[in-house]
């Protein structure tokens, strides 16, 4: 199994559409300007509370969770190896054999009508 990479925790870059930082969310444009103080604290809350929420939830859901979409992909697995793949070789086989039926019958049935065809027009010239 790989080591856990505790730094690059989305290292595939999965979700690139949650990257949000307190400038993300609030804006105050030119001429509407808060006291500063309340600016720095505005952030300093957002980011405390944003932090606090999410690690509590993952505390409290996150291991839960994990084991849910552990099951799944292993059920999704499951079906995969022992039942998708063996019914589509079943499918590749059949339609083989259908293939086979299927050309031999054009040829004993409709390559003698077209190769006479073929001959009785290759006679003609300009």
């Amino acid at each position: 199994m790989a080591q856990v990479d505790l730094v690059n925790r989305d290292p595939n870059n999965i979700n690139p559409h949650l990257q949000c930082q307190f400038e993300d969310v609030l804006a105050e444009p030119d001429g509407t300007h808060s006291i500063d103080c309340v600016w720095k604290m505005s952030s300093t809350c957002f980011n405390c509370w944003k932090g606090l929420c999410y690690k509590l939830m993952t505390l409290l859901c996150g291991c839960c969770i994990a084991a849910e979409y552990g099951c799944q992909f292993a059920h999704l697995s499951f079906l995969h190896i022992w039942y998708f793949t063996p019914c589509l070789k079943i499918f590749q086989i059949n339609c083989g054999l259908c293939r086979n039926i299927y050309t031999q019958c054009i040829n004993c049935c409709i390559e003698p009508c077209c190769v006479a065809c073929g001959s009785l027009f290759h006679h003609f010239k300009k």
